[in-house]
């Protein structure tokens, strides 16, 4: 090319980029939609003192891969004062890009704290709902109380999410959410609501559409608006029982990966979370939240670190403790080192008033033998079967303050005095394990059952309900109050709500007693 002809070429192009033309293919593009883009909602999470991620995805067609094909999207954010978006503080643009199935992530900063803001977003000539969150209370305060709710197990074919309904009409400054958000494969048991894409492969595309499937509930898009959500995942958001420690070299283990990695990939894209984007198999879950100094949330990840399971025990007596062999081997983790030696740290170091360990999987101990037989501790996929980690976070609750376990995936409500050695009828308490039940899984209960008598096998266990809902939590500096709420029915789109049982621990005092 002479001169003359690479000036006329570098005119060009100026020209083009003058008009936005210039990379094109790589830039995200202004266009109309000509159907509603945000049927899925929006949602916020892990809130901090000064800010909040906000979330949604663009999904035209949402039960058929979304409908957005492969062209990135400006999405314009704004996060206001008020409830009718006037006074703005925050805004800004966000791509939707289509590797994240056009799901958007936005970690605002520069909020003030322990404050209820309103957000929303714009896209293609069109306005999500507004969605209302709260920042948490800075650093070194005490706020007087701290609201939250903490929920599990949603099968979207086995009842209506009407505990997500009155959920949303709480006066809550946060929600947990513990596991199995969604269940992968076929609707199975009995079938309230069918999914519209029967049958399952384990593909990326599968995981998608299953998500998108549970986010088009109108109730649980509510229960997501009107709260910050911090979640975590169980199994069911990628193979049933699953246990992620596994040999990636093993050739044999090539196909679980993948499921993993699909799964791990659909989990971000549809949650609000303050994590970094999965690489593969791999998504670092487990985190921290502080509110002031009233209370620290650790987040767990029981999954993707932990050993294979034991097969379930019925000799348990050969070993002096009763459990199986397998599961006292101290070599069997369920948090891997990495996160074990996290939570260890962090319950050692940490000043707040009240440290809680949201999880997914029943944590005390459990004998359920029959009555005159053998005992038989299903320790299969909790932590019974991972005795050498519980024992070491037991063993640290003593030095902790008000050290309170938050569980979920049982589909029942259980309240558990903590024991440093369960097998010990002297052995002092340490600490309490609150475990909801489900919102939807399982059904309604075929025989309603609510005891309150410990049992003489299990005298650690203060509490049962078998009542599908959800637990509500009144956070005090001198008190936790936990409301375990009810539905009436799963079977019908709306239902009464009613509260089984009031608990409260008191500050200094380990166990809990009913109100």
């Amino acid at each position: 090319m002479d001169r003359r002809g690479f000036l006329g070429a570098t005119a060009r192009l100026a020209a083009l980029a003058a008009l936005g033309q210039l990379g094109a293919c790589t830039q995200s593009q202004p266009f109309k939609f000509d159907r509603d883009p945000f049927t899925l909602g929006v949602a916020s999470g892990d809130p901090l003192p000064d800010g909040v991620v906000l979330w949604t995805r663009l999904a035209p067609d949402p039960l058929t891969g979304g409908g957005m094909g492969t062209v990135p999207v400006d999405v314009e954010w704004l996060v206001a004062r008020d409830e009718p978006m006037k006074d703005v503080v925050r805004s800004g643009t966000a791509a939707a890009a289509p590797d994240l199935a056009h799901s958007v992530h936005v970690e605002v900063a520069g909020l003030e704290p322990d404050r209820v803001y309103w957000y929303r977003f714009r896209a293609g000539g069109a306005e999500s709902p507004v969605g209302r969150t709260r920042t948490a209370p800075a650093a070194g305060t005490v706020p007087d109380a701290l609201r939250f709710a903490f929920a599990s197990c949603q099968n979207y074919t086995q009842g209506y999410y009407t505990a997500h309904a009155n959920l949303a009409r709480e006066d809550l400054d946060a929600v947990l959410f513990l596991g199995d958000y969604i269940y992968e494969g076929t609707a199975r048991g009995d079938i309230v609501r069918d999914y519209s894409k029967r049958g399952w492969s384990f593909t990326l595309a599968d995981y998608r559409d299953r998500y998108a499937q549970y986010k088009t509930d109108r109730d649980l898009q509510a229960a997501h608006a009107s709260f910050p959500w911090i979640v975590t995942w169980d199994d069911h958001e990628v193979e049933n029982n699953y246990a992620g420690g596994i040999a990636r070299e093993d050739p044999r283990n090539k196909a679980a990966l993948a499921e993993r990695a699909a799964g791990y990939q659909a989990f971000y894209e549809h949650m609000p979370v303050r994590t970094p984007r999965p690489q593969g198999p791999d998504l670092k879950l487990y985190r921290s939240l502080s509110y002031g100094g009233l209370a620290t949330f650790f987040v767990l990840d029981t999954r993707q670190y932990r050993s294979p399971e034991v097969a379930l025990c019925r000799e348990p007596d050969q070993t002096p403790s009763g459990y199986c062999p397998a599961s006292i081997d101290p070599a069997r983790t369920m948090l891997g080192a990495d996160q074990r030696g996290w939570l260890l740290n962090g319950l050692r170091d940490s000043a707040s008033s009240w440290n809680f360990v949201a999880q997914s999987v029943r944590f005390a101990q459990q004998d359920s033998s029959p009555e005159n037989g053998k005992h038989i501790f299903d320790g299969v996929d909790n932590w019974m079967g991972y005795v050498a980690d519980r024992q070491m976070i037991l063993d640290r609750f003593p030095t902790t303050k008000n050290p309170v376990v938050l569980s979920g995936d049982s589909h029942v409500n259980f309240v558990y005095d903590l024991k440093r050695d369960f097998g010990d009828p002297t052995s002092p308490i340490v600490g309490t394990e609150l475990l909801g039940t489900s919102i939807s899984s399982e059904g309604d209960p075929f025989v309603e059952q609510t005891q309150f008598t410990p049992p003489a096998k299990n005298p650690q266990l203060r509490f049962f309900d078998n009542h599908r809902g959800y637990v509500r939590c009144t956070l005090e500096p001198a008190r936790l109050t936990a409301d375990f709420r009810a539905v009436s029915t799963v079977r019908k789109s709306t239902a009464t709500v009613s509260t089984t049982a009031t608990f409260v621990v008191d500050d200094g005092r380990p166990g809990a007693r009913r109100a």
